[in-house]
């Protein structure tokens, strides 16, 4: 393990831009942060989670699928770097597993893969969430991650590649023990994480009425900004662009949100109603993932509730499951 200091961090970050498609968070000019490469802003490692969906790295809003021309079928031709990622935090990791898992179960998306596989994946963590938060370390299932002590980072490898990326770097102190890292990964759960594991086990054991659904539907302006920015949201369609000779089909993110999701060609459409779409978007995360996958589909990164104008992300609507129908061992407010 090294220590650096914020410039050493910078030259260790440059010295593989040449090798790697590096991907770092950046500012905005907006003030906001990015997952993007070093030449696009100044170097944003703190602040947390960047608000966009960070699976979207391998998983893009609109990705090409195959083309073809005049002569039949072009093959994708894969002539990128490999990826080198640098600023997810654990939370994002956990969400990245998630969909791995999902990728590869059935037929594994080869789509997904291509840039998944290959990836080296460097977290971020200790005093360097948003307002100097605190964000726990990961349990090290990445290749590297960047713990900031409050003073300088900490560069801990993890996989064979990691070490190699490290041992490589000459500069920084070298530091013997992770004790003192490690010993803070049991993190007592938040009070966000507490209020959606209590709403998932409230439907998980009971129907709410309809009228709450529409209640929390009548909020919705079909934005859908709380599945473009969530990271375990996987719909997509998949659309064909005619460009004269030359054809491209692309996948592209769907809503579930978007009063068209469900609609037949028929013209029925079981979620024809806001209130269905709002209870088909939580029971999602918090039901049917449980019951498919054995853990809910949703990691409280938060970024649902800060991307929704009218405040119905899943924490907000988690507190409102608990609040007016209990905690789920007390049945009195659910009669």
């Amino acid at each position: 393990m090294k220590r650096l200091t914020q410039d050493e961090l910078l030259q260790f970050l440059k010295s593989w831009e040449t090798c790697y498609d590096l991907r770092v968070p950046i500012l905005l000019p907006d003030g906001g942060r990015a997952i993007c490469r070093l030449a696009d802003g100044p170097l944003a490692m703190h602040g947390g989670s960047v608000p966009a969906k960070p699976t979207s790295l391998f998983f893009p809003q609109d990705g090409l699928v195959f083309a073809a021309g005049a002569n039949g079928y072009l093959e994708r031709v894969d002539t990128e770097k490999r990826l080198f990622i640098i600023g997810l935090t654990p939370t994002d990791l956990q969400c990245l597993r998630f969909i791995d898992r999902f990728f590869s179960t059935g037929e594994r998306d080869d789509l997904y893969f291509a840039s998944r596989d290959k990836a080296i994946i460097a977290v971020v963590s200790g005093y360097c969430g948003r307002d100097g938060e605190f964000i726990p370390p990961s349990s090290g299932s990445c290749d590297l991650e960047l713990y900031h002590d409050g003073i300088d980072w900490l560069l801990m490898p993890y996989s064979d590649e990691g070490r190699e990326l490290a041992a490589s770097f000459n500069a920084g102190d070298e530091v013997v023990s992770l004790e003192s890292v490690h010993g803070k990964a049991v993190h007592p759960p938040s009070a966000e994480q507490e209020v959606v594991l209590a709403a998932a086990a409230i439907l998980q054991e009971t129907e709410l009425p309809d009228a709450f659904w529409d209640e929390i539907g009548e909020h919705c302006i079909q934005c859908s900004g709380c599945n473009l920015t969530c990271p375990t949201c996987t719909c997509f369609g998949v659309q064909d662009w005619c460009y004269g000779e030359h054809t491209e089909r692309r996948r592209v993110w769907d809503s579930c949100q978007l009063a068209g999701f469900m609609r037949e060609a028929g013209g029925h459409n079981p979620l024809a109603t806001a209130g269905q779409r709002s209870r088909r978007r939580i029971h999602h995360k918090l039901v049917a993932d449980m019951s498919r996958w054995g853990e809910i589909g949703c990691f409280v990164c938060g970024r649902c509730d800060l991307a929704c104008p009218t405040g119905i992300g899943i924490i907000a609507v988690s507190r409102e499951i608990v609040t007016r129908f209990g905690m789920p061992d007390d049945n009195s407010k659910r009669d």
